[in-house]
Order: structure tokens, then sequence, then C-alpha cells
């Protein structure tokens, strides 16, 4: 490996290193980064289903993302103090519909979920999660949480839409995995068993949390500058979240030729700092950056190694497609790519 890079990879392992590995592995699973309700995770795993099973499962991804966009909102919610008469009102003014209870404005998009609800996709239902979660109980937790109960709602309808079903397996590769952060919910989710999985990350203490949570799958230390060990279109599917805004650009331009040169079909990336300008906004931050990335020349980078590349930003994506409001993260995108020939 060039020098430099190496200097970085190593700066990287040291603040990653720092870190308890409890501390890491409950990061990015929580709040609005819970892969059950982030949309970035919700995206991907939907991305995946596709290439196995085309759009088969189109209603129940659909119905799962107007579920993040109303959990979301409810997260939002629960910020600010709340007593029971404040649950209550909220599920009252859904049930009359109310455009303002208690001066919190209730968005359009909330009603018209809550109309659908329960609402009949093929053999499943989707119960009315609104109604689950707008009991006297949920003030009983301190802080105010989500109940699993109600967090597991997809998972539950996910495994029994996917139990019966029968693809071809998939061989994907993830990148800076973390402790298992979204795997752990392609297993809860019943996904995990259509995929050929292997997971890498930088550091070993996110290794052997991610070994610990799901056994049955494979994880190493591995670096994404170096892939030594994966030859040429050697896997299906290449996935990596939150990982290319914390390179320098020299690392950026390496990580995404490993990248390409790995993958046989396709790549799915989420991003946190991403913009449409024609250049990367690169800020160093301690050892490590804190980029926002340039989507025309991400995009044009994959497309010269032969794949064609969808962006979906988050936002845009969902107030065009159901209604939906601002994300926690105005920057965030999908980037979804296909090679052109295998």
């Amino acid at each position: 490996m060039d020098p430099a890079l190496e200097k970085e990879s190593q700066a990287l392992q040291r603040m990653w290193d720092r870190h308890d590995a409890a501390d890491l592995r409950d990061y990015l699973v929580a709040s609005v980064e819970d892969p059950r309700l982030n949309l970035s995770s919700i995206l991907t795993r939907h991305f995946l289903v596709e290439l196995l099973c085309g759009n088969e499962f189109a209603a129940l991804q659909d119905a799962e993302i107007r579920f993040s966009m109303v959990m979301n909102w409810m997260l939002q919610r629960f910020e600010h103090p709340m007593i029971d008469e404040d649950v209550e009102s909220l599920r009252a003014g859904l049930r009359r519909p109310m455009a303002v209870v208690e001066g919190v404005t209730l968005p359009a998009f909330l009603h018209a979920v809550y109309m659908r609800l329960p609402e009949k996709i093929g053999e499943l239902e989707v119960p009315n999660y609104l109604d689950q979660l707008l009991t006297p109980d949920l003030l009983a937790m301190t802080p105010v949480r989500m109940p699993e109960a109600v967090l597991n709602t997809f998972a539950a309808l996910w495994r029994q839409a996917l139990a019966s079903r029968e693809a071809p397996r998939l061989s994907v590769l993830e990148a800076a995995c973390g402790s298992a952060n979204d795997y752990r919910f392609w297993e809860s989710f019943g996904l995990a068993r259509f995929l050929d999985y292997t997971g890498f990350d930088l550091c070993e203490k996110n290794v052997v949390n991610a070994r610990a949570l799901c056994p049955q799958a494979r994880f190493e230390v591995g670096n994404v500058l170096e892939m030594i060990e994966y030859g040429d279109k050697s896997v299906d599917v290449l996935v990596a979240h939150d990982l290319f805004e914390h390179l320098s650009p020299a690392a950026l331009e390496r990580s995404l030729e490993e990248v390409t040169r790995v993958a046989r079909k396709a790549l799915v990336f989420g991003f946190f700092q991403m913009h449409e300008e024609s250049d990367h906004l690169v800020r160093p931050v301690d050892e490590y950056h804190w980029n926002r990335l340039s989507l025309p020349r991400v995009r044009e980078r994959l497309e010269k190694a032969g794949f064609e590349a969808q962006a979906i930003h988050l936002d845009t994506f969902l107030a065009r497609r159901f209604g939906g409001e601002p994300t926690h993260n105005a920057h965030a995108y999908i980037l979804r790519a296909w090679r052109c020939q295998a």
C-alpha cells in the first residue's frame, strides 16, 4: 500500500480503537440511526430484496417506508416533554382527524398513513402501529422511546413474506460493517438466509462484536483501501454505509477503485454527507475526514468503472413519492449502481 494511505489507515484505526467495545456495539443502531427506522438502511435492504425477487414485494416496501416516515416524526415529538394527556391528544387528533393538537401540527402524511391502517398486502396485514404506539404505557419508559414490539413491526412482516420464498443466493460483501450494524437486522428480517455474506471492518473491536451478535455470518478485520483477499468481480454485491466521507481524496479514489473491481453485479452505498456540486468539500477532522462528497464526481468515477449509477436524495424521494417531510439529515443519499456488463 502507498505509505500515505497506510498512515491514513493507521490513523483511522486509532480513531475507532479509542472507543469501548460496548459503545461500538450500540453505535448507529438507535433512534434515527436504528436500521428499522433509518431510511438509508431500509432502502439498502430493499435493494437487496429487489436483486433477489424483483418487484414482488413493492407494496410491502412502500408500507415500510411510510412506517419509517411516521416513526421518525414520532421520534422528533418524543424529544419534548410529554404527559399522558399529550399521548391521548395525539391519538384523538389522528382519529378525527385534526390539523393541530395542543399546539402540535400533525402533518398531512401522518393522517394519510393512519387512515390506511390496518393495511392488507396480499396475505399480510400491517397492524395499526400508531395505535399500538400511542398508549399510556409509552410514558412508562424514561426517556420516552419506541417499544421494541413496535420497532419490530416490519421485521415480523418481512419474515412472514420471505419464509416460503426461494431465490438464488447473493454473495454480499460489506465494507466498514461496524458491529454488524445493518446485518443483525438482515437476520431478524429474514433476509440473511438468501445471502452469502461477509463483512469487514478496520476496527477489531467491531469485528469481535459482530461475531458475537451474528455467529453464523463471516466477519473479518479488513481495509477497503487494500482488498487483496478478494478477486476481480468476486462478489455479487458490495455494500458500504457512511464510509467514504471519512477518507482523504486519495483514499476515496483508491477505495472506489477497489470496490468497483471486486463487485460483479451491483453496488449500494449510503452517504451521510453528499451534495450535487462539482467538487468535494474536504474537511479534515482530527485524524480523519468529515467531507461532503460531490455526487457528480462519485457518479463519474463509477461510470468509468463500468457501472450505471442511480442516486436517491432521501428528502426529495420522500417528498415526491410519499408527501413526506425532511429527514434529520438534508445531505443523505443512497447510490445504487449496476455493472453494465457483469
